[in-house]
């Protein structure tokens, strides 16, 4: 009977990480979408929300490594159980950076909403947004379910956003060229465009962990981590 209620105990350690997680991601989320809304809408009172409930995100991840150190000096898991709680302290720190990321955009809110800016700027920007956001739902999908076959997708997923993310450079230099007015704007925009690119590596990152939790193997590392945007240039009109 004592064995019994210890590997219960056990159980519901490594389910209340599963859980955690699984809050965070939700809470990650949101932080994104709403961050990306109050740049949109220059609602300021709504960026300094995002600003302030970043905080749940430090606090949780703080209590998933605690948790975890307490349960491997406890338990000493070895194989399928290690990786399980290794894996829930990566992906809790990914989760975490999302939400610094999501926080920086709002940082910027106030800036960007000084002059109010024409809707076409923040088209590419709520587009780039989606993108990171459903890769961030979908791997938090994959991590509640274990669909190892649905990980290679995900990741290259990642290749779309890069691209876009190169495209919405492209433009937002362009604006800056056809009238300095929005130079300082469209920096503010290229900061937040490039968090919710971050956002769509980390989510990356947590696809790969998942992956090696589940099969005790790593995913090759042949992804391209980084944009294209280092390419771009402009033609400079000669007068």
């Amino acid at each position: 009977m004592q064995s019994h209620h210890i590997v219960r105990a056990y159980d519901d350690e490594l389910k209340y990480l599963t859980r955690k997680i699984a809050a965070m991601g939700g809470h990650a989320e949101r932080l994104v979408d709403q961050s990306v809304a109050a740049l949109v809408n220059s609602d300021t009172s709504l960026a300094r929300k995002v600003i302030e409930d970043d905080a749940i995100l430090d606090q949780a991840q703080r209590e998933i490594d605690d948790k975890s150190i307490l349960i491997i000096a406890r338990r000493q898991p070895v194989a399928a159980d290690l990786r399980e709680i290794i894996g829930a302290i990566r992906i809790a720190a990914d989760l975490e950076r999302v939400g610094d990321l999501a926080k920086n955009v709002a940082k910027r809110v106030v800036a960007v909403a000084e002059g109010r800016q024409p809707v076409s700027l923040f088209r590419g920007l709520e587009a780039l947004a989606e993108l990171a956001l459903t890769q961030l739902k979908e791997v938090l999908d994959v991590y509640a379910s274990r669909s190892v076959e649905r990980i290679e997708f995900v990741r290259a997923r990642d290749n779309q956003i890069d691209a876009m993310y190169t495209s919405l450079f492209r433009e937002l230099l362009t604006y800056m060229m056809e009238d300095p007015r929005n130079i300082t704007p469209c920096t503010h925009l290229l900061f937040c465009a490039k968090n919710i690119e971050r956002i769509g590596d980390h989510a990356t990152n947590i696809a790969e962990t998942i992956f090696y939790v589940v099969t005790g193997d790593q995913m090759p590392a042949d992804r391209p981590k980084e944009d294209k945007s280092h390419h771009v240039t402009l033609p400079v009109e000669r007068k």
